[in-house]
């Protein structure tokens, strides 16, 4: 009895360590899909986006700097001026372009169409990849077909998103949950569509730098303290240029309170330093896996429980992305096959690094 119980536990706990970075990546999305309601409703309730991003890593660095203070004293590297104009870089990339533009999206489309236009981040890295020499295609082979294939299918779908708007799809019921100024309508279709691109472009960028920077800088506590403290203070550079307002800084204990400090906390904090864990684990194309299941959550939560407006040209772009996404990931896998049998690892640890810049050479986050 006691051998089986032993068996058994280590079996569970193989099953475990094997699947510990889906289920971690399954968190995040559920994270972010909270995200995209509590901050719609709390730019219609007139939180400016940028503030919103300025006030929301500061947070995120306050709460996570004494976490990175003590848990990597021993592991940090040195921070150089080289590297600290790298992070620099990569907390713009990650934070003062894409944070700004993404949310700022919010208020002109919905949260089911900037859910849904995440997913072309792998297939836009893959472009940028290309264009920079480090993707290799190779179109007598069926993958190396299916991931040209499957790129121009993902885009195919985000221009049908973006230029296609179609009819309104009936709601079944009234909403379950009301969120003040969750109805309100959306205009400037158009601009938020190009401002969500714009985004995801720069996202693309910043998840192959991440991979780069974290063989540079392995402490991920740290990385993501960095990022948010930096990435705040640019973001309130930039809004203290559009926004001379001094009430707009200003918040109450109301829903934009809660929406910093959740998206402080639990976003720039923890799903950011589990995203950057699973990136030296498995790789950013690993990460960027699990966006379709975030769409899903955001659709059904949208449309079912709180009445949000579904477009016709939402859902059928959608698809053709998630279709063109998987076609990409397919494609992407052989690379993958190809790598571990052609490499012979000379230690664990070389080995989780190397496969992460890895990725980031082959394609995305």
């Amino acid at each position: 009895m006691g051998q089986k119980g032993a068996s058994t536990a280590s079996t569970l706990g193989g099953v475990y360590k094997k699947f510990k970075p889906h289920m971690l990546m399954i968190s995040t999305q559920l994270g972010y899909t909270f995200l995209y309601f509590i901050t719609e409703a709390s730019f219609n309730h007139g939180l400016n986006p940028h503030v919103y991003i300025t006030y929301r890593h500061i947070v995120a660095g306050v709460v996570m700097l004494p976490f990175a203070y003590f848990l990597e004293r021993g592991q940090r590297p040195k921070l150089t001026f080289a590297l600290f104009v790298e992070i620099f870089i990569l907390s713009l990339l990650g934070i003062g372009l894409t944070l700004n533009t993404y949310f700022a999206s919010l208020r002109y489309t919905s949260p089911t169409f900037v859910a849904s236009m995440v997913n072309t981040i792998a297939s836009l890295t893959f472009v940028i990849a290309v264009f920079l020499r480090l993707e290799v295609i190779n179109l007598r082979n069926p993958r190396g077909i299916a991931k040209v294939l499957g790129t121009l299918i993902s885009l195919a779908g985000v221009m049908t998103m973006t230029l296609y708007k179609g009819p309104i799809v009936r709601n079944l019921w009234r909403p379950l949950i009301l969120i003040q100024g969750n109805n309100a309508p959306h205009e400037h279709w158009l601009k938020g569509s190009l401002l969500t691109v714009s985004s995801c472009i720069t996202w693309s960028i910043w998840y192959i730098m991440q991979a780069y920077t974290l063989k540079r800088y392995p402490a991920q506590l740290s990385l993501t303290t960095w990022m948010s403290i930096i990435g705040g203070a640019q973001s309130a550079v930039f809004t203290a240029f559009v926004q001379h307002k001094r009430a707009a800084w200003t918040i109450g204990f109301d829903i934009d309170f809660w929406s910093v400090l959740y998206g402080g906390v639990i976003c720039s904090g923890a799903i950011i330093f589990i995203q950057l864990w699973c990136t030296e684990e498995k790789g950013p194309v690993f990460v960027t896996m699990f966006n379709p299941v975030g769409t899903i959550l955001v659709a059904i939560l949208a449309y079912f429980v709180l009445g949000e407006r579904l477009y016709t040209g939402s859902i059928l772009g959608a698809l053709i992305v998630i279709i063109g996404l998987y076609m990409l990931l397919w494609g992407k896998e052989g690379d993958e096959r190809v790598d571990i049998k052609s490499e012979e690892p000379k230690d664990n640890n070389a080995q989780k690094i190397d496969s992460a810049g890895k990725d980031a050479l082959y394609g995305e986050p």
